[in-house]
């Protein structure tokens, strides 16, 4: 029997417990509540990962019902009411708005899919208004070590700093007030396929021949040189034989000249890229027994392969002339890389093209060249 004062003990321990156990079950039901009314929350508002998402599916959606309002009739009340509580729309500061996430994305998957250089390249998402690249453009030294013998110091590798600037891109489509007055017309959609469709044609063409002069500066933009007196910060060429043709005999073996003076771990995510035009002569070449030596792709969406490499089809790639860089091989996610804001703004402008509503979409994105050995061109001339 337990002497009185282990029974007081005991007792106090008991008391302690309860407390405990009483604390514990009202914060466990402070913290069910707490999600409840977080997941009511989330219930309301579109998923990222929700396809197919459009303001006539869920017309009651506090999000959709705010972005109708301010795209229809320019009603921004409900979207700032929104802004204090939501992570899919704030207000930007010199003014507009930024598009909710899952319009951002449909964009976004659209570019990906149209734009064929940025398929192809690295993509970054940055928050400043340029972003650096540090390129090891020189190998660092080895040797083998003889035992009981000091080390002997090796090569240091040289860096070379590619600071690439961010533009700004901009949309302008419009739509006349009559539509906007017609539910039916999902106005949503609508303005994300023309946006996306607008971007990507910009988007390609300064990725493969911009200047850098407020917008990306494309790969064929660079100084280029022959392969034969190749140095970094240029870009190889490898020259056809003949000016503004493909030689007339055995045409083909340029292509493998141009294959194999790319590094070997380059080749292993290599890709030609050219246009229809030259796609089309290209498509053309035979081997000795009469076989094309072009490949259609046995699974759809699967791009054409010559001599075991994707083609990419770029219209924004020059045609076949005097000269011309008109086809590109190497491995263009280390080739090249491209800087983008994550976030998408949306101004809406009732007043410069009545009867007709102007939306001025912008973004800021950038490009350029990140190491001069992953691309290589076919240029059409004599040398």
């Amino acid at each position: 029997m337990p002497t009185p004062h282990i029974a007081a003990e005991l007792a106090h321990f008991a008391g302690d417990l309860r407390t405990f156990r009483a604390n514990l079950e009202t914060k466990i039901a402070h913290q069910s509540a707490r999600l409840d009314v977080l997941d009511r929350k989330d219930l309301s508002r579109p998923s990222l990962g929700q396809r197919g998402y459009t303001q006539a599916a869920h017309p009651h959606s506090p999000h959709a019902k705010a972005i109708a309002a301010y795209l229809r009739s320019g009603d921004d009340s409900a979207l700032r009411a929104l802004n204090l509580e939501s992570k899919a729309l704030s207000v930007a500061a010199d003014g507009g708005y930024l598009v909710d996430p899952l319009t951002a994305e449909t964009i976004a998957s659209t570019l990906r899919g149209a734009s064929s250089i940025r398929a192809l390249a690295s993509v970054a998402a940055v928050d400043a208004g340029a972003y650096d690249v540090l390129i090891d453009q020189t190998e660092m030294g080895a040797g083998w070590q003889v035992e009981a013998t000091p080390t002997a110091e090796t090569s240091t590798p040289g860096l070379d700093r590619i600071s690439i600037t961010l533009h700004e891109l901009s949309a302008l489509p419009k739509v006349s007030q009559r539509l906007l007055d017609d539910s039916a017309f999902d106005l949503e959609a609508w303005l994300a396929e023309r946006i996306a469709e607008r971007f990507a044609r910009a988007e390609n063409a300064a990725f493969v021949s911009g200047d850098g002069v407020n917008q990306p500066r494309g790969f064929l933009d660079h100084t280029v040189v022959n392969e034969a007196s190749w140095s970094w910060d240029n870009i190889g060429y490898i020259p056809t034989g003949v000016d503004g043709a493909f030689p007339a005999s055995d045409p083909a073996d340029v292509l493998l000249d141009l294959i194999y003076n790319l590094g070997a771990q380059y080749r292993r995510n290599a890709h030609f890229l050219m246009n229809s035009a030259t796609a089309g002569a290209v498509r053309k070449f035979k081997d000795a027994d009469g076989r094309y030596l072009w490949s259609e792709p046995l699974v759809a969406g699967q791009p054409p392969l010559l001599f075991g490499y994707p083609v990419v089809i770029v219209e924004e790639m020059p045609g076949i002339a005097s000269s011309s860089l008109s086809i590109a091989f190497g491995d263009f996610r280390a080739g090249y890389t491209i800087a983008e804001r994550p976030d998408l703004r949306l101004l809406r402008d009732p007043y410069s093209a009545k009867p007709n509503v102007l939306f001025y979409a912008t973004k800021r994105v950038g490009g350029d060249v990140t190491d001069f050995a992953a691309i290589k061109l076919l240029r059409f001339s004599a040398s």
